[in-house]
């Protein structure tokens, strides 16, 4: 039987934390950010978590390394 690959997009862009909830840098902090409140771009830098809906889906691509 071939080896289970994990889907290398989700491992680069999706962290598990050690709870097993899945993390996650947002988006929109790139470019154009002058016209960004510092507010926004301060609330921006933190990192997600994603919800369990979604959260089971991203496990699943990442499943070899639960």
């Amino acid at each position: 039987m071939p080896k289970m690959k994990t889907k290398k997009a989700s491992a680069k862009r999706f962290t598990l934390t050690g709870t097993g909830k899945v993390k996650y840098k947002k988006m929109n902090l790139r470019h154009i950010l002058t016209k960004k409140s510092s507010k926004r771009k301060m609330h921006l830098r933190a990192s997600g978590i994603l919800s369990e809906d979604s959260a089971a889906k991203i496990r699943k691509q990442q499943l070899p390394y639960d």
